[in-house]
């Protein structure tokens, strides 16, 4: 099952990293799980924008087009799966600096366990408030940074104290990953390639 080790993220994640790392899924089931994942965060954005609108303050809400939000849905999901691909690259090239040689899967599932929670506090976009998606966005991203550091000594076999710091190097990498994101997102709304159409 794709989503076996879920649960076990969140009950008792250092257990879940052992099993992890003694099983060792292949490639596709790796790849199962983030396109299956990244489904949450696309679909729930467009939902929300098509369906219950958003509100921002005090003003009324903000609805997009379906062809507006359906194109914006579709280039969140490639941006989200190809960002956990150029992580679990950044990690495997910064693994061998820290003394480990773990194969490519292993950073995979390294990088698609610790997105996980972040995919998942897409969930939030059903109360469509600003304020209430960036808490649950926040308290998603500070457990992802959890997980990670609890994963990386078990999954890439580094001793914790230099695991620490390539943990720590990984969450840099990500964030840089994400200002790009970010940084190309605005770039393309303000050329008008990927442009929301409001209702």
């Amino acid at each position: 099952m794709i989503f076996n080790h879920l649960w076990g993220l969140y009950a008792h994640p250092q257990e879940e990293w052992q099993t992890i790392d003694n099983r060792h899924e292949s490639m596709f089931y790796s790849l199962s799980h983030i396109a299956l994942i990244a489904l949450i965060p696309s679909i729930m954005g467009y939902y929300s924008s098509v369906y219950l609108g958003w509100s921002v303050g005090t003003g009324d809400a903000v609805y997009l087009t379906h062809e507006s939000a359906l194109l914006i849905g579709v280039a969140m999901y490639c941006a989200l799966i190809a960002g956990v691909f150029i992580l679990a690259y950044l990690a495997h090239w910064m693994a061998i600096t820290f003394g480990s040689t773990p194969t490519y899967t292993q950073t995979l599932e390294l990088s698609a366990y610790t997105a996980t929670p972040m995919f998942m506090s897409a969930f939030a976009a059903f109360y469509p408030e600003l304020w209430f998606v960036v808490s649950v966005g926040m308290v998603a991203l500070a457990y992802s940074v959890y997980l990670l550091y609890t994963g990386v000594p078990i999954l890439m076999h580094i001793p914790e104290e230099r695991g620490f710091i390539y943990a720590s190097s990984v969450v840099t990498c990500g964030l840089v990953l994400l200002v790009i994101i970010l940084a190309a997102t605005a770039i393309l709304w303000t050329n008008g390639i990927i442009s929301p159409t409001f209702t």
